[in-house]
């Protein structure tokens, strides 16, 4: 995938050091923008289908680790336990910034 990617590019720079692109027939031009925005475009629904087949097998995946027993839902727990005390963090130092800044500016 990629390296069509690079080869084309690579063609495409070696073939502009014999002539330059306004030299060429535009008819050549379009041809050779269209292979390349076509394998560019096989490319990316490639690299698509790779991160949806990846999202589906890490859901699958997390699905078993829950069917496992209770130490996934206790990690989710100390998980979720965690991140509220990190948004009670946040929100305290957020209310102590704008008092400050209130303080300031009156």
């Amino acid at each position: 995938m990629l390296p069509w990617v690079l080869f084309l590019v690579l063609l495409t720079l070696s073939s502009s050091s014999h002539c330059s692109p306004l030299t060429l027939p535009l008819r050549m031009r379009r041809y050779a923008e269209a292979i390349f925005s076509n394998n560019y475009r096989k490319v990316l629904s490639q690299l698509w289908a790779r991160k949806l087949l990846q999202d589906i097998m890490s859901r699958q995946q997390g699905e078993k680790n829950q069917e496992n027993g209770a130490g996934v839902r206790l990690d989710h727990q100390v998980d979720s336990v965690w991140a509220d005390q990190k948004q009670v963090a946040l929100e305290s130092t957020l209310a102590a910034l704008l008092q400050k800044q209130g303080n300031s500016q009156g």
